[in-house]
């Protein structure tokens, strides 16, 4: 075994995913050795997910599991999200833990992991500061990406300052914290020089960045110097636009730069306007159905994610109802939908009228059955068009990749006959629709 060696299991979202590479990198320049499995590790790390209750109990599960099967020269440090909305509790939950970091101070794990190590006490030690990070001055100069073959997640801030009454971000993270763009376009230009193909955009609220530096409309601004920047990118994809901050400049920008995919994640979370008051979310569906209309109009091939909630506290059967046919009004090319998750320390804990869970996922059935034929739709007006696709792997002779409609791991794939380079971008023929994938073929040229 080496001298000083790590294992590190990420769980949760993508933005939880660069915060465990960048982890990576600080302890790869400090000569720890990252191990494949947890048995050959010196340290044990879980980065983990407090979003909602099923990612703290994969959480909590993966915690007991790695305590269980520790030896007893190897220590367990829990990071991430629950660790900042938990800390001593996960003591409790979690016997043998021997350290706990926050989320906000992910940069001081080398010096943790020595400070743990070198105690040798047996009851843990945390680290959860309520400070947030300043980006910039605490990242400790490590990039903020997290790559996966010739894709890449950049994150462009941390932290939100949205009012939503179910949501733990910003209990967990803090308030908004931009990232400067220089360090942004230094990143991008980085990654496109290793051949990255794909730039995913990522943070809490994409559509507030840099509100916080003084910037207005700075995501546009950035986006702009980013295209400026790292021309050599194929794809630049935007995730979790809040509603209400999509400008009529960001749809120029969309539009005039070519490598933006016309692609948008902007969760919704619900349709009727009480439940969204009540979620103190945009309820103006007005709004949604007119700049959606815009966006469309300009880019006629746009397409649109969104997620959405089901019963949240006091919704009825006339709201949900609401919900089912604005998605069928608006036909959106990919959603997601949670069952509201119940969270005692956000605003919606206290809510009256909590609608039981057996009906929670009936709803949440409904409506992904009703989305599975909109969709289905959706897909089969793809046939026969030609689309280009970023091939990601093969199996049993078909090459398997996505085209700009489809982002990583949240959307559907494209399976295309015959065994391509991966990574390669390679048009392709629309030949079949399934309700979530599309199946292809090359176009030969010549």
């Amino acid at each position: 075994m080496p001298r000083k060696s790590y294992y590190l299991l990420s769980l949760g979202c993508s933005k939880n995913t660069v915060d465990s590479e960048s982890m990576e990198r600080l302890l790869d320049q400090a000569g720890y050795r990252r191990m494949e499995s947890p048995s050959r590790a010196d340290v044990l790390i879980v980065n983990t997910c407090g979003f909602i209750g099923s990612a703290r109990e994969e959480s909590i599960r993966n915690l007991r599991d790695l305590a269980r099967r520790k030896g007893p020269a190897q220590q367990l440090i829990a990071a991430g999200c629950l660790s900042q909305l938990w800390g001593p509790k996960l003591v409790k939950e979690v016997p043998g833990l021997d350290g706990i970091i926050s989320t906000r101070r992910w940069m001081d794990i080398v010096d943790f992991i020595g400070t743990v190590r070198g105690r040798g006490k047996p009851e843990p030690l945390y680290h959860l500061p309520t400070d947030a990070i300043t980006v910039g001055d605490d990242e400790r100069g490590t990039m903020r990406t997290a790559t996966q073959g010739t894709s890449a997640y950049l994150k462009i801030a941390d932290g939100c300052r949205r009012p939503c009454a179910f949501c733990t971000i910003p209990t967990i993270k803090g308030t908004l914290k931009s990232r400067p763009p220089t360090l942004i376009l230094d990143e991008a230009r980085r990654l496109a020089a290793t051949g990255v193909r794909e730039l995913v955009l990522i943070a809490q609220d994409l559509t507030d960045y840099g509100s916080d530096l003084g910037m207005k409309d700075g995501l546009s601004t950035l986006l702009a110097s980013v295209c400026q920047a790292a021309p050599q990118i194929d794809w630049i994809r935007l995730m979790y636009a809040y509603p209400g901050a999509v400008t009529d400049h960001l749809i120029e920008t969309m539009v005039s730069h070519p490598q933006i995919c016309h692609y948008l994640d902007i969760p919704l979370q619900h349709a009727h306007p009480a439940t969204l008051r009540r979620m103190r979310r945009p309820a103006n569906m007005d709004w949604v159905r007119r700049t959606l209309a815009r966006m469309r109009a300009a880019m006629p091939d746009l397409c649109v994610r969104t997620t959405f909630i089901v019963g949240y506290p006091g919704e009825t059967d006339a709201e949900f109802q609401v919900l089912l046919d604005f998605v069928a009004e608006m036909q959106f090319d990919h959603i997601g939908v949670f069952t509201y998750s119940y969270e005692a320390q956000t605003p919606s804990g206290s809510l009256p009228d909590q609608v039981p869970e057996p009906l929670m996922q009936e709803r949440r059935d409904k409506l992904m059955q009703h989305q599975q034929l909109v969709s289905l739709e959706r897909n089969q007006h793809l046939v026969g068009k030609t689309l280009h696709a970023l091939i990601e792997g093969h199996d049993k002779g078909l090459s398997v990749g996505r085209t700009y409609r489809d982002a990583p791991e949240v959307d559907g794939l494209v399976l295309v006959d015959g065994t391509l380079p991966i990574g390669a971008i390679v048009p392709v023929h629309i030949d079949g629709a399934l309700e979530y994938d599309l199946t292809a073929s090359v176009v030969r040229s010549g």
